[in-house]
């Protein structure tokens, strides 16, 4: 029986990131522990409330494992109870949570990228879980940029991704590239550019992984706040204040 075309062509895949991997890990200074889980659980609740607020649809991908288990449903029981309107609409009409398997970085991101290609959508945008500062105007720009050509890049200034995206199919074996090395980034963009295959690119963003980009990511937060922003990276901002009280 052929499959069932979908109605949404595009999807956004919130791949949820172990503290260390492939040679990059959220080193946060003081913020450890139970501290850095309740952080880290806040990126992805507002990385998937963005998502939300796209046209997309939002697929959770998380290791297949009981404590990624638990943490994935701690964060869907508290979206269903918080979120409302259209935001609420769309958590119960387009949103997901896949398991896979636990495998390096390269090739689970291979697997999300085969996985919903093979499930009919044509743009698919992967983006971490180190990433609440993401806004959705900017996962809004990077679905036009793939529905006007093959894959999308969002670099880091270390020469990693925020966000990668591929349309139509999966066309490069990201799984064949060594994602410690500090030249990832033009590896694989060279590698679509030698199939001749259009990509477009992103202003560079960071991921938050160390104190710096923690203070950085402060800094947006609050210059949105100025700006009369109340919503992005609202829960991340929470728990950072929780945080701070507790440490003075």
């Amino acid at each position: 029986m052929p499959r069932t075309k979908k109605v949404n062509e595009a999807v956004i895949a919130v791949c949820i990131q172990e503290p260390a991997e492939d040679g990059s890990t959220m080193e946060l200074g003081a913020i450890q522990g139970d501290a850095l889980r309740f952080l880290h659980q806040a990126f992805i609740t507002d990385t998937i409330g963005h998502a939300l607020d796209t046209d997309a649809d939002v697929r959770l991908y998380y290791v297949d494992q009981p404590e990624r288990k638990r943490l994935v449903a701690i964060i869907t029981e508290y979206l269903k109870k918080k979120l409302s309107g259209k935001r609420a609409t769309a958590l119960k009409s387009k949103f997901k949570a896949v398991p896979v398997d636990y495998e390096r970085w390269g090739l689970r991101v291979e697997r999300i990228f085969q996985d919903c290609f093979k499930e009919g959508y044509r743009h698919v945008l992967v983006i971490g879980s180190r990433t609440p500062t993401v806004k959705t105007s900017k996962m809004n720009r990077a679905l036009r940029m793939l529905k006007e050509g093959d894959a999308v890049f969002g670099p880091t200034p270390e020469g990693r991704y925020y966000v990668i995206g591929m349309s139509k199919s999966y066309q490069i074996e990201l799984s064949t590239f060594d994602w410690k090395s500090p030249s990832i980034y033009s590896e694989v963009s060279e590698a679509f550019s030698q199939k001749g295959l259009a990509w477009s690119e992103l202003e560079i963003w960071y991921c938050v992984e160390d104190p710096d980009e923690l203070e950085l990511m402060v800094r947006d937060i609050n210059q949105w706040r100025f700006e009369g922003d109340e919503t992005t990276a609202r829960e991340t901002e929470l728990v950072m204040e929780r945080l701070l009280s507790k440490m003075e």
